[in-house]
């Protein structure tokens, strides 16, 4: 944590102007630095909750892809003269949206 320096020395007639700013300037600076280190573990947090979401978001594409995939490989193995006919339309669509 920060530690505040002595300012009673600012009220010390002996110390030099130079003394006194510089005593000010490490104060200004810890609470600076103190500031400055809550902002990031701040950020972190943010960041690591995000990665957190990130992660569990694609886990969830990821399954739903593969249900997908397993319905799909179950109909064509259910129905492969339908799939067939089906694929061929698509490719007839596909080359005729190509062509123009």
């Amino acid at each position: 944590m920060a530690e505040t320096r002595d300012t009673s020395r600012n009220a010390d007639p002996r110390s030099t102007t130079s003394d006194r700013l510089a005593s000010m300037a490490h104060d200004t600076v810890d609470k600076v630095a103190e500031t400055a280190r809550s902002a990031e573990q701040q950020a972190r947090g943010a960041a690591s909750r995000a990665a957190d979401k990130a992660r569990e978001a694609e886990d969830r594409v990821r399954t739903a892809a593969d249900e997908g995939l397993t319905t799909i490989r179950s109909y064509v193995e259910q129905n492969p003269l339908a799939s067939a006919s089906i694929a061929f339309a698509a490719g007839v669509v596909v080359s005729s949206l190509l062509r123009r």
